[in-house]
């Protein structure tokens, strides 16, 4: 005998480990199992002995399904009582229980027997089945069982035998044999009710030989054997059997017809509100009768690459103006939405537009960051309307800077404040120049002096100088950026370097102090510009650290490696000193510098007392105010990357313009994204390039997500004619269904390939199945 012990040293065995060694020890020849269970599933099937001996399991604290799908040859005795499901597509193993079983006891059984020494739970014996082929199942209950019992029951026979259960009204419970078309249900004790088709009988021979040849082996198994007296006394049983088909009583088929005129809604629940004018419908239908009607959404949801960019720029869009030839068109609409198509989105930014990409899923992701290079030097009129409003901007980063253009390209006069001597924040300052191009950088810079946006470099604002902006302008938005480096209290944190004064010192051509090996903490975008600036001054060895996996972009991470640097991870820091750094857990790396790069808090120690999110970042209002016309955008409210800042701007300038023309400030919500389920990918699988176009021309590969690309397929395959394309304007188009046609088939919402075609129920249907409020 196996004995398996399923806790040990207070770690539970799983159930797929219990099985998995059950199953080994069979098929090694082990016939008998004690098994001290802690609640697993499934003990005692589907197993078949490799020589057809019979299997016994003496199993203890059994959880759900015991011998579900028990086979011949295998016997069960739970000792107590155990869940639902005992003998779940029992196929001829003997169960004993020897206390209560839980709901669904003997569930779909077809073989086999069942013996319960207890109660059994809801929809006992539900669903049992009888295979003339082989033995019919048995199910035997020592007390009673819950409601809807033997409902479906169809074969096999099944024994209550009301012991202890005086005090309930029907030992069957509620709703017994619903659906039972076989089988037979003997009962001992108070019955309440059971369907009409169901026969209530008192036992003839046959029966009282089945159960005098079974009674005995039931009590004995539960160990019940003193009261086979009392229980043979057969005046005291009944059996439920279905009625068979022969005595059934015929039925007499409805006259439809004069049901509708004569009793059809006549004094229903719904008499007083609906009527029925006799109409009799066809079965397609046409107009207000269809079930279904199309919709046309173009652009009602956002492509994946709009949704997941957080600057919010509809790609989708600009690839439909180039198919469709207006090329300077699609080369400005960037620029409704950001003024760095080129420094930001084609050359520093992930992606994660193309990271959403639908066409990623047929082969390569549409190229959008080198889209977005097209439109670097693009140029843009200043607008012809002033507004006579004027607005002051503090900061000249990504996000003063995208502010700025919007605001300007509204009518606004926007003067742009910023303490360098360098307009352009971090990308001027601190990404280094092999990443971005400065000449890239200077052409989108000049774009926004070029629309009348004002610069004053050089320019530090304390709280005078502050007080003295809002004085003089109708609006005034913060966007100051992270500067101030943050590190944690280290000891000997004051022989640190900060790692963005490093890089600004870099990028001011100057030539910063650089060990020979250098440690940078943070392992960050910013860390790897640190790291690969430390080796282009001179360093012979850099050892990143960070207390968890890096979260640099993964060609940063191979910049660094290219140059031979290490990461380590992780590394919580807990000591510096100068011959290096220490780890909470006593690791050593040998440094003679150490840069810190771990984020950047924001300076505003010219405001006046504001909320304040852990005393540094600004919390703004609803309408992104902190004062009564001072906004906020960009990394004084979080940090997070460019193109987080340029979204944050654009939507803060959007609410600032309200604000200037007298406007309820109000935000736009975003939209949902185009549910993937309604794209054709197959469509597109034959547009399918090996050779991927250049930019310019990936509109021959894009999907198109929910926004129509005018490809005329639903126009020539609707199988009514029902769909007409008209011409606007403007030059743009759209589809109409005519109602009088359309049968609501969803033919064009099938093939649509950009899902710009859905289906939905009518709301307006008037149908025999659907009664209208007369209210």
């Amino acid at each position: 005998m196996l004995n398996i012990t399923t806790i040990r040293n207070n770690e539970r065995m799983s159930t797929q480990d219990l099985l998995l060694m059950i199953e080994a020890a069979v098929k090694s020849g082990e016939t008998d199992f004690d098994i001290a269970a802690s609640g697993q599933h499934d003990i005692g099937g589907p197993l078949w002995h490799p020589e057809g001996k019979t299997l016994k399991f003496h199993v203890t604290n059994a959880g759900q399904r015991v011998g579900s799908m028990c086979l011949p040859n295998t016997e069960i005795i739970v000792e107590g009582s155990t869940s639902a499901d005992v003998g779940w597509l029992n196929s001829g193993g003997l169960i004993t229980v020897k206390g209560d079983a839980g709901d669904t006891a003997g569930h779909c059984s077809s073989g086999g027997k069942i013996y319960i020494g207890g109660r059994a739970g809801t929809r006992t014996g539900s669903l049992m089945k009888h295979d003339p082929l082989y033995e019919e199942p048995e199910l035997w209950v020592l007390k009673n069982v819950g409601s809807f019992s033997f409902e479906f029951m169809g074969g096999g026979r099944a024994v209550v035998c009301g012991v202890d259960c005086e005090n309930f009204s029907s030992v069957l419970g509620e709703r017994a044999c619903v659906g039972m078309v076989g089988g037979v249900v003997y009962v001992r004790g108070k019955i309440s009710d059971y369907p009409d088709d169901i026969l209530c009988l008192e036992l003839d021979a046959d029966d009282v030989a089945f159960l005098k040849g079974g009674m005995n082996h039931f009590l004995n198994a539960v160990e019940k054997s003193e009261l086979i007296a009392e229980l043979s006394d057969w005046r005291e049983w009944r059996k439920l059997r279905p009625l068979t088909f022969e005595e059934k009583k015929p039925q007499v088929l409805p006259d439809l017809a004069a049901f509708r005129r004569n009793d059809w809604v006549k004094g229903g629940i719904f008499s007083d509100v609906a009527d029925d004018d006799f109409t009799v419908l066809n079965t397609v239908n046409r107009g207000l009768y269809r079930l279904r009607v199309p919709t046309w959404d173009n652009a009602k949801f956002s492509a994946p690459c709009q949704f997941f960019c957080p600057t919010g720029i509809p790609t989708q869009k600009r690839l439909a103006l180039l198919r469709q030839g207006k090329i300077d068109a699609a080369l400005k609409l960037v620029l409704e939405y950001t003024p760095f198509p080129g420094s930001v989105c084609g050359t520093l930014c992930p992606n994660p537009c193309m990271e959403g990409c639908t066409r990623a899923t047929i082969d390569e992701a549409i190229k959008i960051g080198e889209l977005g290079l097209q439109s670097a030097h693009v140029e843009v009129a200043p607008p012809e309307i002033s507004s006579g409003k004027h607005v002051a901007i503090i900061g000249g980063g990504v996000a003063g800077l995208s502010a700025a253009w919007q605001l300007a390209r509204l009518g606004h006069a926007v003067t742009v404040y910023d303490d360098a001597n360098q307009i352009g924040g971090k990308l001027a300052q601190v990404i280094p120049h092999s990443r971005l191009p400065q000449d890239l950088l200077k052409a989108e810079l000049n774009r926004i002096e070029k629309i009348g946006v004002k610069f004053v470099t050089g320019c530090k604002v304390d709280a005078a100088k502050f007080n003295e902006i809002c004085d003089s302008s109708d609006a005034v938005l913060i966007a100051v950026g992270g500067h101030k480096a943050r590190y944690f209290p280290w000891e000997g944190a004051e022989l640190l370097t900060f790692g963005v004064e490093f890089l600004k010192a870099i990028n001011r051509g100057e030539k910063p102090y650089v060990g020979k090996n250098v440690v940078v903490i943070g392992g960050g975008n910013s860390g790897m510009d640190v790291a690969t600036s430390a080796y282009e001054q001179g360093a012979e060895s850099v050892v990143v650290v960070d207390v968890v996996k890096p979260a640099a972009f993964a060609k940063e991470i191979r910049r660094l490696e290219n140059f031979g640097g290490r990461i380590v991870f992780p590394f919580v820091t807990k000591k510096i000193t100068a011959d290096g750094i220490f780890s909470d857990d006593g690791r050593f790396i040998a440094a003679d510098q150490i840069i810190v790069s771990i984020g950047e808090a924001p300076v505003l120690d010219f405001l006046p007392e504001v909320k304040k999110f852990r005393g540094s970042w600004l919390v703004p209002d609803a309408e992104k105010k902190i004062l009564p016309k001072v906004f906020a955008a960009g990394d004084v409210i979080k940090p997070g990357r460019l193109t987080d800042a340029i979204g944050d701007a654009r939507r803060t300038a959007l609410m600032m313009d309200k604000f200037l023309r007298g406007e309820k400030i109000t935000s736009t919500p975003p939209k949902q994204i185009v549910p993937p389920a309604s794209l054709s990918k197959k469509f597109f699988e034959r547009c399918h390039h090996c050779d991927l176009p250049d930019p310019m021309h990936e509109h021959l590969r894009c999907v198109s997500c929910g926004t129509c690309r005018d490809c005329k397929i639903c126009l020539n395959s609707c199988p009514e004619k029902a769909i007409t394309r008209i011409e606007l304007d403007d030059g743009s188009w759209q589809y109409v269904s005519d109602e009088s046609k359309c049968i609501g088939c969803g033919i064009c919402a099938g093939v649509c390939p950009c899902g710009v075609w859905n289906i939905r129920d009518n709301p307006n249907e008037i149908s025999m199945y659907r009664l209208y409020d007369a209210g």
